[in-house]
């Protein structure tokens, strides 16, 4: 019998809620929160409608010894709420730089949320990165509040292609320093 095992990723616990490695059983919320279009839009890599097998596909590569990012399910159990509000994640780069990445279900949507996800993950720092780095989409500005209101700052235009939208999108990119 082989357990869930996740390796060299922190729970990362605050008042609100906890930030967890994923697991098996979250593809049910994850491909329904995910699988929204307007969750998908908002995104670069999540596809919609969602394919049979990616939801699975993405658990196991967060889920692998030599992945490259590090991904957390947004767990709101402590407080009644729902085992999967959103995912949050850090990818590695190179020079002790990680960039960023988030979504949260809409019913979770203007509820700060997002916000205490960043900001729990920059107080955490589990990667001990030295920048964070984080773009978003020039329609989503609810996107970039989160990120100016935790500390992030504006380094410029750029453009990056969405599966959901199947095109280029126009981004805004932000650093944070945390040293």
């Amino acid at each position: 019998m082989m357990l869930n095992r996740i390796t060299n990723q922190a729970v990362i616990e605050t008042d609100r809620f906890d930030l967890r490695p994923l697991r098996k059983s979250d593809q049910g919320l994850i491909e329904l929160h995910g699988g929204d279009e307007r969750v998908a839009r908002n995104t670069r890599s999540i596809p919609h409608p969602m394919p049979p097998g990616a939801t699975e596909a993405f658990i196991a590569r967060s889920m692998a010894d030599d992945r490259i990012e590090d991904v957390w399910a947004i767990d709101g159990t402590k407080l009644g709420a729902c085992e999967v509000m959103g995912l949050i994640a850090l990818e590695r780069m190179d020079r002790g730089q990680s960039e960023i990445g988030y979504w949260v279900a809409p019913a979770f949507w203007n509820t700060g949320l997002a916000s205490q996800a960043v900001t729990a993950l920059i107080e955490a720092n589990p990667q001990n990165s030295s920048t964070l780095f984080a773009e978003v989409f020039q329609d989503n500005p609810a996107s970039a509040r989160v990120l100016t209101n935790c500390g992030f700052e504006y380094l410029g235009d750029a453009e990056t292609f969405s599966v959901a939208r199947n095109g280029k999108v126009p981004t805004w990119t932000y650093s944070r320093k945390l040293d």
